[in-house]
């Protein structure tokens, strides 16, 4: 490790140092120009559990094996963003992402690309263009090309375990510009001008926050990040943490400057251990390097970190339960007034913000109040990651301009619903939000927007349905999500969930009448009004949302006993039609409860629905069409 950076010009020395290494990355070599390649291997959650840590290794010994280690690196990296074509593997410069990486790929990688200069064409990320030709360069990949990375900008790019990496990109020279150049009023003005809100799901204005903790009195004061993301299919936050955990540190250190704080605390889920081990890294890269601990660039001012794990509950993404996590309480919310801003951790000022809100900052100090501004729409400034998944072609992460459609996210990037299925809704906002339909789609994305859709931004949580999913078994898979981690706190969410979900229970196994739809709205209404923390208030929201919408839907499973889009196991009724059944008695030979009976090569099969159990085994091996389900 270096020696301590003590001012900004030993910082610029650093980074243009980096970029001549990282020349390949940077732009400095043109694609074809192979005096320098750098293999990148996604090392995220996703990759990882592919089997890309097994793709690094291996590239590693060829490039040893065949003495390349001068011309050759081979590095980790964070998310691509492109989850569904994982293990992805980068090399440049030629701009070239090979998917669904194993390591006989990887061999052929080498041997083909590396060693020969000829790219492994059948391997190489492609798209397909109106014609159904085949298209390749990420120019051209629509997944790509909508995006605008800001907070997910060196995600891809570095090693997220190498610092220098980072400053070869700017980093850390934000933070110098504030220690050196700025008062910490003028700090907060820029992120007022910028119009940054939180992009934890509320959306209060972060500069707003910020001076709110700043104009305490207290000599004492703390900035915590949020990395307790908790909501289904949500995975932003620790894309981030994975792929660049430097521009969070950033991010808080000139947070804490702003606010006058010295001490700060990282909540992160112990369900990221890799996030986790790459937070540990960083801190300790970062404090050999001065960027934390005492007398920052020389500065006089002192900042230091600590990393405090949560066990996965999700009402401490709430900021008084998490505080109270943090001060080793049960995580459990606290009424407000008092604001954290005034009475925070140990009682004192604290200023809470989300990894992505802390990750646009940097940006923010080095661009300008007016470059953030300029993107996004008026009350929604800058860009916003999703986690884009569900009944989607191309799941994974997105960056996009605020103003951006559902529908371009959900069609243009995402691709659309796999295997020509029809879009029903998105569900925008975990649990605490809403789902939208097919009337939504041209809904821009932004606060106020999605709102009055009646949904929510939440924290980015994007889960497209199709034609084949049952709303109420949505609205029931919330609800019971919502039941499980409810605090208990309040009587509101502790008893009121839990009667919610044994009415949509009751709905999805036939036993309800049209009264508990009546029932079920009102009680909605009451939690709404009721619980203590907004996590409990906004839990009945993919029951409002999705009543208002599919209404016959809720309604066929209550009056007709049935289930729509055939998920609702307890309302299904298996039977075999005679006219096609080939009494090859497939069907009956893999039934698990011996339901069905005929004679082979005779008699038609029959479906004893006494002993059916409908667990669909005889629709999945029927290879005539001959079983049917109503």
């Amino acid at each position: 490790m270096s020696t301590r950076i003590e001012n900004r010009r030993q910082l610029d020395e650093k980074a243009e140092a980096m970029k001549k290494i990282m020349a390949d990355r940077m732009g400095g070599l043109q694609p074809g120009d192979h005096s320098h390649i750098t293999i990148l291997c996604c090392a995220g959650t996703g990759c990882s559990a592919g089997g890309s840590q097994s793709n690094l290794a291996l590239f590693e010994q060829l490039v040893k094996e065949h003495h390349l280690e001068d011309t050759v690196t081979v590095s980790r990296t964070g998310c691509f963003g492109l989850c569904q074509k994982g293990p992805i593997t980068a090399v440049y410069p030629d701009r070239i992402f090979y998917t669904h990486v194993d390591n006989d790929a990887v061999r052929r990688i080498f041997n083909e690309h590396i060693l020969q200069g000829m790219p492994v064409q059948d391997l190489e990320m492609h798209d397909v263009d109106p014609q159904g030709n085949k298209v390749y360069g990420l120019e051209n990949i629509r997944f790509y090309q909508k995006q605008m990375r800001i907070a997910l900008r060196n995600c891809g790019v570095i090693d997220p375990q190498n610092i220098d990496e980072y400053i070869a990109t700017g980093g850390y020279r934000a933070l110098c510009t504030v220690l050196s150049e700025m008062t910490p009023q003028q700090v907060i003005d820029v992120v007022k001008a910028s119009g940054l809100r939180g992009r934890g799901g509320a959306g209060f204005p972060t500069g707003k926050k910020w001076q709110f903790e700043k104009d305490q009195k207290d000599s004492e004061k703390y900035v915590i990040c949020n990395a307790d993301e908790g909501d289904p299919g949500a995975f932003m936050d620790r894309s981030i943490l994975e792929g660049d955990p430097h521009c969070v540190l950033e991010g808080l250190a000139i947070m804490a400057y702003a606010v006058g704080a010295h001490h700060g605390y990282i909540y992160v889920r112990a369900e990221y251990p890799i996030a986790v081990q790459r937070l540990r890294i960083a801190i300790q890269q970062a404090e050999d390097y001065g960027f934390l601990g005492r007398n920052i660039f020389s500065s006089g001012f002192d900042f230091d970190l600590e990393i405090r794990l949560g066990a996965g509950a999700f009402v401490c993404g709430e900021e008084t339960a998490l505080i109270a996590s943090i001060e080793g309480k049960r995580g459990m919310p606290s009424p407000k007034p008092p604001f954290p801003a005034v009475h925070g951790v140990w009682g004192k000022p604290t200023s809470i913000n989300n990894v992505e809100t802390l990750a646009n900052v940097a940006q923010i100090i080095d661009k300008g109040a007016a470059w953030y501004a300029s993107i996004g729409t008026a009350d929604s400034k800058g860009t916003k990651v999703f986690a884009l998944g569900g009944k989607i072609c191309n799941t994974g992460l997105v960056e996009v301009p605020m103003g951006t459609t559902l529908r371009e996210i959900i069609f243009d990037i995402g691709g659309g619903c796999p295997n020509g299925k029809k879009f029903k809704a998105v569900q925008t906002g975990g649990p605490s939000g809403g789902c939208l339909t097919e009337a939504e789609l041209d809904t821009p994305i932004d606060y106020g927007s999605l709102q009055k859709a009646g949904s929510m931004m939440g924290s980015g949580g994007m889960i497209v349905l199709d034609e084949d999913n049952c709303m109420v078994d949505v609205a029931r898979f919330y609800m019971d999500f919502i039941c499980d981690e409810s605090c208990g706190k309040c009587t509101p969410c502790r008893v009121g969930t839990k009667r919610l979900l044994e009415m949509l229970t009751s709905i999805t196994e036939g036993r309800a009448a049209l009264d508990t739809l009546v029932e079920m709205e009102d009680l909605c209404h009451e939690i709404k009004d009721t619980a203590l923390c907004g996590l409990g208030q906004t839990a009945p929201n993919p029951i409002l949302s999705s009543l208002s919408r599919f209404r016959k839907e809720y309604e066929a499973h209550v009056m007709d006993k049935r289930c729509p889009a055939h998920v609702c196991k307890d309302l299904l009724v298996y039977s075999i039609d005679p006219e096609k059944c080939h009494a090859c008695s497939l069907c009956a030979r893999n039934c698990p409860v011996h339901a069905i009976s005929g004679v082979p090569a005779k008699q038609p099969f029959r479906i004893d629905t006494s002993k059916c159990i409908r667990c669909g085994t005889c629709i999945n091996t029927c290879r005539f069409g001959a079983v049917e389900r109503k």
